[in-house]
């Protein structure tokens, strides 16, 4: 038929983007946008995607995916934890949705696990639409509390067997948890041979924020060891994290830890063998 011109098919598709870099990005497909607030802390933002699940974002960057979310939360729980020969004390800074703390309380030796987290709306909001990550709130053993964990950390008289700090992207409230002072301070509240394990950003899209983090806690831990893994919504897919010690190598699992669906004894030991690129950018 002459002169009929064919468009594109409208529709009304919503897409979620993170920035990774200004020449990087990550978009996700919506199918539902289930809650979204400015909370006096952050941009909160939960929806359900047709690729990953239900998502949460906060200042637009991916924090929690309900399809890939354990290859993160079992490595930051875990590898402490299990490298620890007996842990019934722990600490988590951050980690409001809740996944870590679901993780650290499979381990049937911990006594208590307490979480400390500035936005109170997070935790809430995960109860309410991440119930994957939040379903561990409610264990006995479970102590929440709300507020600064700077302020938290140089006030207490508790102490820890394990410390993981699950931060945000280190800006704003967020950017002391990656000096010498923050850690001179969690060092303080760590047991004789406690272990502390926190997130040091990915060596393709982070790599100054990295050596930066590992660097700083050089400073305060008498061993410092970098282990890495596989996060496929988190910047570059591979990301890494600091494990300081105040004593024992975190390299080799004591104890075994179920169920799981990404760590194991053997990835624990294998995640502490580092690719000789990254080994060079740390060293």
């Amino acid at each position: 038929m002459s002169g009929y011109v064919t468009r594109p098919k409208r529709n009304n598709e919503i897409w979620m983007t993170e920035y990774s870099t200004d020449n990087l990005k990550l978009s996700m497909r919506v199918k539902d946008i289930l809650h979204s607030e400015k909370t006096p802390y952050q941009e909160l933002l939960i929806t359900d995607t047709y690729e990953y699940g239900r998502v949460l974002m906060l200042d637009g960057a991916y924090q929690l995916t309900e399809r890939d979310e354990f290859t993160y939360s079992e490595m930051m729980a875990h590898v402490p934890l299990c490298a620890h020969k007996n842990p019934e004390n722990v600490l988590i800074i951050g980690g409001g949705d809740g996944a870590i703390m679901r993780e650290v309380l499979k381990h049937e030796c911990v006594k208590k696990c307490t979480l400390i987290d500035i936005d109170e709306r997070v935790i809430e909001c995960s109860k309410k639409y991440l119930p994957f990550a939040g379903c561990a709130f409610s264990d006995e053993r479970a102590d929440v509390k709300c507020m600064d964990a700077m302020k938290y950390i140089r006030e207490t008289p508790e102490r820890y067997d394990v410390v993981i700090v699950d931060s945000t992207d280190p800006v704003d409230f967020a950017s002391g948890l990656f000096r010498s002072d923050f850690y001179a301070d969690v060092k303080r509240v760590m047991n004789p041979e406690a272990m502390l394990s926190e997130l040091t950003e990915s060596p393709f899209t982070d790599k100054d924020l990295m050596t930066q983090a590992i660097s700083e806690m050089r400073k305060v831990f008498p061993l410092v060891r970098m282990y890495w893994g596989v996060v496929p919504t988190y910047p570059s897919g591979m990301w890494t994290y600091g494990l300081a010690s105040m004593k024992d190598d975190p390299s080799e699992p004591v104890r075994t830890v179920s169920p799981t669906r990404y760590y194991t004894r053997e990835i624990h030991r294998a995640s502490f063998i580092l690719p000789p690129f990254l080994a060079e950018i740390i060293e």
